[in-house]
């Protein structure tokens, strides 16, 4: 497995992440923009836009994006993005880390491995407390950040979309 910054070299793998989502379902966390990019070039150039404060749109804040693949097929089975600092809504309800795995490949440790392969970047970027946040019901992703040291801050309620938020840190230092 390899955490690489996408490229159009992986053009129809991203785009098969991308569809098996529309068809399943599930909100594409650490996506960017992906759901509604139909040209993964389109979506490459935002992830290419948003890696710098000069060109990330003022609602937004800088961020990495990775996509996490298999070796032996190239395979995009996840996809991570890295917030570099937060404005209210990431400080209070997102957290500087968003990740999705793909549905088929769920279950077979892959969140895991990506979140901790990712963490070292964190740290590069001087990010020493990482907050994840997860839905209250996300089974899954709690235990992903649980095994990758998270420690439970707090539940929140994140009234615009009326769900149970909690709120872990993960120290890098």
């Amino acid at each position: 497995m390899k955490l690489i910054e996408p490229t159009m070299e992986y053009e129809s793998e991203i785009q098969a992440f991308r569809q098996e989502f529309l068809s399943h379902g599930g909100s594409m966390d650490g996506c960017g923009s992906l759901r509604r990019c139909d040209k993964i070039q389109d979506w490459i150039d935002q992830v290419e836009q948003l890696k710098r404060i000069e060109t990330t749109p003022p609602n937004l804040v800088p961020m990495t994006q990775y996509i996490y693949v298999n070796e032996s097929d190239n395979k995009v089975v996840g996809v991570i993005q890295i917030r570099h600092f937060f404005n209210d809504y990431i400080e209070k309800y997102a957290g500087h880390i968003g990740y999705s795995v793909c549905p088929g490949e769920r279950r077979k440790g892959y969140a895991t491995q990506m979140l901790k392969a990712v963490l070292p970047v964190c740290k590069k970027l001087g990010i020493d407390n990482v907050l994840i946040c997860c839905l209250k019901d996300n089974e899954g992703s709690r235990k992903t950040i649980i095994n990758n040291g998270g420690v439970y801050e707090s539940t929140v309620h994140e009234p615009e979309k009326s769900r149970l938020i909690e709120r872990y840190w993960i120290d890098l230092s």
